[in-house]
C-alpha cells in the first residue's frame, strides 16, 4: 500500500507515469524503504494506464461488493430512547474500565 500510495502522491502532483527511482525518493523521504520486487510488480501492472480510469473501475467494482451488517437499523425510530440507549452503553463501559483499573499494579506472580 505505501508503493501504491506513493505513486498516487507522484501523479496527483503531476507526473503521470512515476518511476521506482521517483517512488523510493517519496518512500525515503518519510523513512520509509521501498521494497524492490512490490515496487517493480506495480509499475509494471500500472504501466500505460490512466490512473483515474482505474479508481473509476475500481469503484464500480466497490459498489457492488455486498457491505453492512444484519440489523441495527432501528435506531432512526427510537429518537430519544436511542440516545438514552447509547449513553447507558457508555456508562457499562466506562464501569467496566473502572472495574479493570483496580488490579493494575499487581501481578499474578507478586
Amino acid at each position: 500500500m505505501k508503493h501504491l500510495a506513493a505513486y498516487l502522491l507522484l501523479s496527483l502532483g503531476g507526473n503521470t507515469s512515476p518511476s521506482a527511482a521517483d517512488i523510493k525518493a517519496v518512500l525515503a523521504s518519510v523513512g520509509i524503504e521501498a521494497d524492490d520486487s512490490r515496487l517493480e510488480t506495480l509499475i509494471s501492472e500500472l504501466k500505460g494506464k490512466d490512473i483515474n480510469e482505474l479508481i473509476a473501475q475500481g469503484s464500480e467494482k466497490l459498489a457492488s461488493v455486498p457491505s453492512g451488517g444484519a440489523g441495527g437499523a432501528g435506531g432512526a425510530a427510537g429518537g430519544a430512547s436511542g440516545a438514552a440507549a447509547a449513553e447507558e452503553a457508555e456508562e457499562e463501559a466506562e464501569e467496566e474500565k473502572e472495574e479493570s483499573d483496580e488490579d493494575m499494579g499487581f501481578g499474578l506472580f507478586d
